[in-house]
């Protein structure tokens, strides 16, 4: 989810998704990012072969992801403090 929501942004390199996501290290990033695209919810265009860069953008099957994202953002405002507070 941190991947599409990175790319909600807009497209993004290989570097700047793993900065912006943190904590993931490059394998794994690499390996999320062509599960992305085999699903097809992400796009990787190659910029070039040396040094090897490329963008990753979402397709409309991504984008539509928004209204998920955008529905646990707001049920966790609504009751994070809750779940919180029953967990603890």
């Amino acid at each position: 989810m941190h991947i599409v929501r990175s790319l909600l942004e807009g497209p993004k390199g290989f570097n700047e998704l793993g900065r912006e996501i943190g904590g993931c290290n490059p394998t794994t990033l690499a390996q999320r990012l062509e599960k992305l695209e085999e699903l097809g919810l992400i796009d990787k265009t190659v910029c070039s072969l040396m040094p090897p860069k490329s963008s990753y953008s979402l397709t409309s099957a991504g984008q539509a992801l928004q209204q998920v994202i955008d529905a646990i953002h707001l049920w966790a405002q609504d009751h994070l403090d809750d779940v919180s507070v029953a967990i603890n």
